[in-house]
């Protein structure tokens, strides 16, 4: 099992996601959970069941969920669609990550990505949040350069997100924990967490062994419609 730094130094909202299971309670508006009180209501039963922190998207959806559990750590994000940068919707602007931050997020996550922004750089994205809001920047990164990139630009805090999203990373059908390992061998000075993808416990176990501060877990939690055709297509096969 690969060790993680001790990162002694980290904000209180960062240390205590060590070594622990944060859940994504995200459902899109064609979606049957869709709704904040619906995605409230998941957190607190993610708590319940032993989370140490959520991630949501929107502002109605962070605000309610910031309500229902405001003891653990929020990771917040405002999906939006930007003409001429569809690829790059996950916080793409600094208007998105001022809301994010107004409806409680401690945690701000952006696309840091290298492909080309709204409002310039990877690097011009995370300093402008960081600067106008105060809150932590998380970096959903696709590949060691963008993580790299990420650092250099003052990001608080990595997530594998969106390898196997873009055509830079490898397409695979589990978590890329090669990634999640080539980068904590690096002894990166800020936390490296695993998430993509991750359907099992035994995958999330993986993640950790490979070195992850932390493991988010998404649909194989909070979507109903994605386990129930989990099952469905193993009884049919």
């Amino acid at each position: 099992m690969a060790s993680t730094p001790s990162f002694p130094s980290l904000p209180t909202a960062l240390r205590s996601l060590r070594g622990g299971l944060i859940v994504s309670c995200q459902a899109l508006p064609d979606e049957p959970l869709f709704g904040s009180e619906i995605m409230a209501r998941l957190a607190v039963a993610a708590k319940a069941g032993g989370a140490v922190g959520i991630r949501a998207n929107t502002p109605p959806d962070i605000r309610a969920i910031r309500a229902a559990v405001p003891d653990l750590p929020l990771i917040g994000l405002f999906k939006v669609v930007v003409p001429g940068f569809e690829d790059v919707y996950i916080t793409p602007r600094l208007e998105e990550a001022l809301l994010t931050a107004e409806a409680g997020a401690d945690i701000i996550a952006v696309d840091a990505t290298l492909r080309p922004h709204p409002e310039g750089t990877t690097a011009d994205l995370i300093r402008a949040v960081k600067q106008a809001t105060g809150r932590l920047v998380m970096a959903d990164i696709d590949t060691e350069a963008a993580a790299l990139a990420a650092i250099e630009a003052g990001a608080d805090v990595l997530s594998t997100t969106l390898s196997g999203y873009t055509p830079e990373s490898p397409s695979r059908p589990g978590p890329d924990l090669e990634l999640v390992r080539r980068l904590t061998t690096l002894r990166l000075p800020i936390p490296v967490i695993a998430e993509g993808r991750i359907a099992t416990t035994e995958e999330a176990r993986a993640a950790r062994d490979a070195g992850a501060f932390a493991v988010v877990v998404g649909g194989a939690i909070t979507r109903p419609q994605q386990i129930t055709h989990r099952f469905a297509e193993a009884l049919r096969s």
